[in-house]
């Protein structure tokens, strides 16, 4: 799915959310669901203003340099803090044990995972972090494909791997949601495409 990145900022709805990043208090949150749910949420609002802020780009990594990657740069505020993309993601949410967090988080480039068309909601995140994880699978163009001797997935589950450990594994996890697959070798060679996920 390709995110419409000029109509997303003319209409003022990704300023809201953005603002209202800054100002809510994270340590209203009290349960595993709710801060899942609202780091999920937060680090795709501020991947969506990264670009946005910075259109016509071709990639999000555009936005950074050799010396400071985008991930490193600040991407807004969490509570009235400054946070970068990489803290949300490698501090905040990775800690919390989650490996179906990498199939919801986009990083605003083509083979990241596609943007849901409704945020990640604590009462019903398990269900939705599923039906994440499963639509991403099922797409042979950047989470799974078979082929005549192996079967092919995102390079996300091989810079990710350590995080799949704790539930048996990158294979265990995948064979999960999809228990039909052939034995074949599970190899994670599906090129990574960081063009942005923009329309033209």
């Amino acid at each position: 799915m390709l995110v419409d990145y000029p109509a997303i900022k003319a209409d003022g709805s990704l300023d809201k959310a953005y603002q209202a990043l800054a100002a809510f208090d994270p340590k209203r949150l009290a349960s595993r669901e709710e801060r899942l749910a609202f780091y999920i949420n937060a680090y795709n609002i501020l991947a969506l203003k990264t670009v946005a802020d910075h259109w016509p780009v071709d990639s999000i990594k555009d936005v950074g340099s050799l010396l400071k990657p985008v991930w490193d740069k600040p991407a807004g505020q969490l509570g009235g803090k400054d946070v970068t993309l990489g803290k949300v993601e490698h501090n905040i949410l990775r800690p919390m044990g989650e490996p179906r967090i990498h199939l919801a988080i986009v990083c605003a480039s083509v083979s990241c995972p596609d943007l849901r068309n409704e945020p990640y909601q604590a009462d019903k995140l398990d269900a939705q972090l599923d039906d994440q994880a499963l639509r991403f699978l099922n797409n042979s163009g950047k989470g799974l494909s078979v082929g005549h001797d192996r079967i092919e997935v995102s390079k996300i589950f091989d810079w990710f791997e350590k995080d799949f450990a704790a539930g048996g594994g990158v294979e265990s996890f995948i064979r999960r949601y999809k228990p039909d697959l052939p034995a074949l070798k599970i190899d994670a060679a599906i090129n990574y495409d960081w063009s942005v996920n923009g329309t033209p």
